[in-house]
């Protein structure tokens, strides 16, 4: 048995996960965190027949009931402080929320090792969005010129998206980009090319209407390729790709990034 703790409980993402682990007959949903709804059930909360409480802080619940893996389905501003409180107190951790850099990353990654604990980070949970990754490495290897636009909601403060700048990163592993227009070259201001993450453009579009969508644009000479994850209103795409990390998550020590670094293992 697995046993999990959720942090960010009562946030969009984390009900559907929640009822899914209360289904699953290897997994054990032990304690939640939510500073809003701290001292109150999980059933309470989350209005199902779990057990446990809902605690302040991450130290808090994992000082109540034993945990193995945390899901962190948080916020920019506090997934840092929780994913570390875990791995130092030698729980391994599912990173959902978006906020860590890639030095924050690499200091994540030292941390875990010298405990011997497993992280795995994703910007999306999402399978389709792991095979959108994954196809996106693929088209890296052989076209020069890409981009990424990032569509979220107005309420989403963070940019780049951690989807985003996850499939940035990616691709930048197997190569980066050849600039399509160089900066001496360009007129106007340099910000409107967007950020550069990993020698990747990304265009962060904040709008009512959107969720989660990232797009990948290829260009070539009298040509496109377009790879897009278009995600709906619902949590549920993310539920089954949580549910595989939780599960995978202590197979190796340190960090891995992207959901897509699991389906790949797989085959």
């Amino acid at each position: 048995m697995i046993n999990v703790c959720i942090a960010g409980v009562t946030g969009w993402a984390a009900r559907p996960i929640a009822a899914a682990i209360g289904e699953a007959s290897d997994l054990a949903l032990m304690s939640g965190v939510s500073r809003s709804a701290a001292g109150q059930s999980l059933a309470t909360v989350l209005g199902s027949e779990a057990s446990g409480q809902v605690y302040a802080t991450v130290a808090a619940a994992l000082q109540s009931a034993p945990v193995d893996v945390l899901v962190d389905y948080t916020s920019a501003t506090a997934v840092r402080d929780n994913v570390w409180a875990a791995v130092e107190a030698g729980v391994h951790v599912v990173v959902g929320s978006s906020g860590l850099t890639a030095p924050d990353f690499e200091e994540l990654d030292r941390l875990a090792r010298d405990r011997s604990i497993g992280v795995i980070a994703a910007g999306n949970f999402s399978v389709m969005a792991a095979v959108l990754c994954r196809a996106a490495t693929i088209a890296a290897r052989h076209l020069d010129h890409w981009e990424v636009i990032d569509y979220a909601s107005d309420g989403k403060s963070d940019v780049p998206s951690g989807t985003s700048r996850e499939l940035a990163e990616t691709v930048a592993a197997v190569r980066r980009p050849q600039p399509a227009v160089v900066p001496p070259h360009l007129h106007g201001p340099v910000e409107a090319r967007g950020a550069e993450v990993s020698g990747t453009h990304i265009h962060s579009v904040r709008l009512p209407g959107f969720v989660v969508t990232t797009e990948i644009v290829f260009g070539g000479p009298g040509e496109r390729l377009i790879m897009r994850h278009d995600p709906g209103p619902s949590p549920d795409p993310y539920v089954n790709g949580t549910l595989l990390a939780i599960r995978r998550v202590a197979d190796r020590v340190g960090v891995r990034r992207g959901l897509h670094s699991l389906l790949v293992e797989d085959h």
